[in-house]
């Protein structure tokens, strides 16, 4: 009785919550490596250049993490 009693209150809806978001995030995270696998996106991205987009952004981000070490 009041083990049912716990699971029942407050807790067990935390708990569901938490389920449903991690569960959501692993369904995102597989999506995206569906998504990218696919050879025609694989193209369609080294055209672009993602790798060199976080290169030239890196220097600004080692700005602002100095800025706000001040």
């Amino acid at each position: 009785m009041e083990l049912s009693e716990h699971t029942s209150g407050t807790n067990g809806k935390t708990d569901m919550d938490t389920l449903f978001i991690v569960g959501g995030v692993a369904l995102m995270v597989f999506g995206a490596g569906l998504i990218l696998s696919n050879p025609i996106v694989r193209r369609y991205m080294g055209q672009i250049g993602v790798g060199n987009l976080a290169t030239a952004a890196l220097p600004d981000l080692q700005r602002y993490m100095r800025l706000r070490d001040m």
